[in-house]
């Protein structure tokens, strides 16, 4: 009896929820409310076909987002993800590298790619009048790579070369790397998307052959189309040049590391720098959890500073004012980043060596702040800034495009915008608090820092500041 309740009421909830959003719905901008949903199709291989028509527009974006990155990677593999875009764009069984780069400039096209911990992408740009040759080309360059040994090799070296420099002069970069080696150790989502010297060096071309045959399959993939394109004219190019696409039955079982969250630090220290890189995160929460439109606020709430913009004083983020007015950073971002089951939310930061001590400081005491005293100006004016973010990130074919691939990957189905608006509006004070407290306080969190650090706090300080103690 007591499961029925149970069941009964959270049908009740969810009801009333969604009633709430058509509610609201009614006083979104008309804009948002005839935003044109998106049409998906699910081929009979399992992969799903999505577009966002625009009549009028002469150009589109075409792509296909996979459910595939570094974390679905092993020790022995690790980059291979990775190398395989670069060897994408080597030639296929039908065109050499000259051919293909040749006829994408001969139609006014633009191909790119880019792969994530979690989704490989690739996609291309062109008028309406050649979707058809653009999906072509994509389903030859994923389907049919040549995988020749000579330019495995070239790939190879720039890649060694890649690593070399990413440590070197790209500390942002390599600081999330070593964040999430620090955070998930020894698990797919703490290994790095570019790979590693060894497994780089030891990757051959029957890896590259077999990463193609497990990793490309029908369930796992989504042609995406936005802007001069027609659903049913994208369903059946998708039939005709991915129908030979492993399907649900004959799709080979690709297993996923879970992911476990481990409170630990990385600290790579240099005292030649004068400044310092500081990645301080949380353990965090899906792309599907109850909190995840809490935390886009509450990340928005804490906000972000450049010292060159000149509007740090003026800011709606009290962390913000108080890191501006004490002259502590250079650069300070919040981030939330979040996979399939688990997430990190936290902050980036860039420092002087001198002014570290301090700015943990406000930072972690900005932090806790959101678990008992965060405002209601602050929220709604987080939430207003939030929304135009949402809108800016579908400016555009290819991002609108990128959007559509990485919700059904993440979410399974596409959020309209005024879906996402009225989850936004929502949003209240107690949900932040209670985001916060499941986050931020009295957690374990892990950090990763590189440079002029001497200064930084140890982890048990930044520990004994993830509460207040209030009596």
């Amino acid at each position: 009896m007591l499961a029925i309740r149970s069941l009964v009421s959270n049908q009740f909830v969810r009801v009333n929820r969604y009633r709430k959003f058509a509610s609201e719905a009614a006083v979104l901008p008309k804009y948002v409310v005839d935003a044109p949903a998106t049409q998906i199709t699910t081929l009979d291989s399992g992969m799903r076909v999505a577009s966002d028509e625009m009549i009028g527009s002469q150009t589109a974006t075409v792509g296909v987002w996979i459910d595939n990155g570094s974390r679905y990677e092993s020790a022995q593999n690790n980059g291979i993800s990775h190398l395989m875009e670069h060897m994408a764009f080597q030639g296929t069984s039908k065109r050499t590298q000259k051919e293909l780069q040749e006829e994408i400039e001969n139609i006014g096209g633009q191909l790119h790619a880019y792969t994530s911990r979690e989704q490989t992408v690739y996609y291309a740009k062109v008028f309406k009048s050649d979707v058809n040759q653009a999906v072509e080309i994509l389903s030859d360059i994923l389907l049919n790579p040549k995988l020749d040994e000579a330019a495995i090799e070239q790939e190879r070296n720039k890649i060694l070369h890649e690593i070399s420099e990413k440590s070197k002069q790209q500390p942002q970069e390599s600081i999330f790397d070593h964040l999430h080696s620090t955070a998930f150790q020894g698990n797919g989502l703490g290994r790095s998307i570019i790979g590693s010297i060894p497994s780089i060096l030891s990757l051959k071309k029957d890896d590259l052959s077999n990463y193609i045959a497990t990793q490309y399959q029908g369930p796992r993939m989504v042609l995406v189309g936005a802007g001069g394109v027609e659903h049913g004219q994208l369903c059946d190019l998708a039939n005709e040049h991915f129908g030979k696409l492993p399907g649900k039955d004959a799709a080979l079982e690709v297993k996923l590391e879970p992911a476990r969250f481990i409170g630990s630090d990385v600290r790579v220290r240099f005292d030649s720098h004068p400044d310092a890189h500081v990645a301080l995160a949380y353990k965090s929460t899906s792309w599907t959890s109850e909190h995840v439109f809490p935390l886009m606020v509450l990340q928005t709430m804490l906000g972000s500073y450049d010292r060159k913009s000149g509007f740090g004083l003026n800011s709606s983020s009290k962390m913000v004012q108080e890191i501006a007015q004490n002259d502590l950073a250079y650069s300070v971002s919040t981030f939330n980043l979040c996979y399939k089951e688990t997430g990190l939310f936290g902050i980036y930061m860039v420092a002087a060596d001198n002014k570290l001590d301090d700015l943990l400081w406000f930072v972690t005491n900005n932090l806790v702040r959101m678990v008992h005293e965060p405002s209601e100006q602050e929220l709604n004016r987080a939430k207003a800034s939030l929304k135009t973010t949402v809108l800016k990130g579908l400016d555009g074919h290819s991002n609108g495009a990128d959007n559509i691939g990485r919700q059904l990957l993440t979410y399974g189905r596409r959020m309209t915008p005024a879906e996402m608006f009225s989850r936004i509006d929502s949003v209240n004070l107690k949900d932040i608090m209670s985001t916060a407290v499941e986050v931020i306080h009295d957690k374990d969190h892990a950090l990763a820092a590189v440079g002029g650090i001497h200064e930084l706090p140890d982890y048990a300080w930044i520990r004994r500041h993830s509460y207040w103690l209030r009596y």
